[in-house]
């Protein structure tokens, strides 16, 4: 058992990055990847709300939504249960990181409609995963999320220094930088 989930929290964080695999959370990856601090702010504010949302989210579709037959209305409950936790964040941090808060900006309340927090949410689901397996599953995508945009941060750093040419200057190497690294995840395809 041990085996499976560090197995799966392997596949989820490297395997199925959910950025530069799945191509899902990329306006956070893009946006908050400026400064490595914001970076791995942003990070933490993820896998926490990931971890928790897959947590309640997997309660609620257990106890709640299967046994009345309401499963249709995953998606909905899931994006309630995913606003409630972003703002319980964003008042977190106000109080106790205001600089953080701050750096983050407008993509913190983006976490809500960060399409990863659900897609985790409903990958768990989909995947039948247990209460418990699906909370393994959402920690090593965030964690995937956090490895992704802190190494983007550290090179859009190190391209601040750097000479471009005209065109590609500013979001377009970015996006050749985010490019290469999915490229670069790829290889861990063979890892498992």
């Amino acid at each position: 058992m041990i085996k499976e989930l560090l197995m799966l929290l392997i596949g989820s964080s490297l395997v199925s990055n959910v950025v530069l695999s799945q191509f899902l959370g990329l306006c956070p990856f893009l946006g908050v990847s400026k400064k490595i601090k914001t970076a791995s702010g942003m990070g933490a504010a993820v896998i926490f709300v990931i971890t928790l949302a897959s947590a309640v989210a997997g309660v609620v579709y257990k106890f709640i939504l299967t046994p009345l037959h309401l499963e249709y209305l995953q998606t909905i409950v899931f994006i309630l249960v995913i606003a409630a936790l972003v703002q319980f964040v964003e008042m977190f941090l106000r109080k106790a990181m205001p600089a953080l808060y701050q750096a983050l900006g407008v993509y913190l309340p983006l976490i809500t409609t960060n399409c990863a927090v659900l897609g985790v949410a409903l990958t768990n689901v989909q995947k039948e995963y247990g209460i418990g397996t699906g909370i393994v599953n959402g920690f090593g995508t965030a964690v995937g999320f956090t490895i992704a945009i802190v190494i983007l941060a550290g090179l859009r750093e190190r391209m601040e220094y750097n000479d471009f040419p005209g065109p590609i200057k500013g979001q377009p190497a970015v996006l050749l930088t985010a490019g290469l690294m999915a490229i670069a995840f790829c290889g861990f395809s063979g890892l498992l």
